[in-house]
């Protein structure tokens, strides 16, 4: 009623100590040439990551530098602005300052307006006072050799009496603000005099 299944024979096949050896695992047998190759290859990434990071290094540095660059620019414009901001309403004064110059110089010496002259004055004072607070300086080169960077030469007369290119009269102060210009002195300027010489007498 019941049939018996063949037992299925083990497997007993038999392997050599090769054999069995190779399949468990392999060696790679590494020559000389080979270790020397991969040493090479690592000489080649250390240096190249040296060189890498010295590159970074310039980069951060010239970052750095850049930086500080713009923020001193920046700090440099700031104190300009602070410095002249002024220079616009300065020069609008200016013509205050020489009207009352022209009053005090037309006043004279007259007893009855001397109370008025020295109002005028205290006035005059008061407002160069100010304007020096500010950064304002007067420029009046008189008996100075003649700069034509702080004044403008109104014109030439010969005087034997000073040196050549010297300011003998101010026709109108000038003026600064922090050491930059805001309008030049007009000044008047000695030259050379010329010495006449007699025409010969003829023949």
């Amino acid at each position: 009623p019941f049939q018996r299944i063949p037992e299925m024979a083990d497997d007993k096949t038999e392997y050599t100590d090769d054999e069995s050896s190779a399949s468990v695992g392999s060696t790679v047998d590494v020559t000389d040439e080979d270790a020397e190759s991969i040493e090479l290859n690592l000489d080649d990434v250390a240096a190249q990551l040296e060189a890498d990071l010295a590159e970074a290094k310039d980069a951060a540095l010239r970052a750095q530098a850049d930086a500080v660059n713009v923020q001193r620019r920046a700090e440099q414009e700031v104190d300009k602005a602070r410095k002249f901001a002024l220079e616009r309403f300065v020069s609008e004064l200016l013509p205050v300052v020489d009207n009352m110059e022209r009053a005090l110089e037309a006043a004279g010496t007259d007893e009855a307006v001397k109370p008025i002259v020295e109002g005028v004055e205290l006035t005059q004072k008061s407002l160069i006072d100010a304007l020096q607070k500010h950064g304002v300086e007067t420029i009046d080169p008189m008996g100075e050799p003649f700069d034509p960077q702080i004044a403008q030469a109104m014109s030439m007369v010969e005087n034997p009496e000073v040196e050549p290119n010297t300011v003998i009269a101010v026709m109108q102060k000038g003026y600064q603000l922090n050491g930059r210009l805001v309008r030049p002195a007009m000044v008047m300027v000695s030259k050379a005099c010329l010495l006449y010489t007699s025409p010969s007498p003829r023949d």
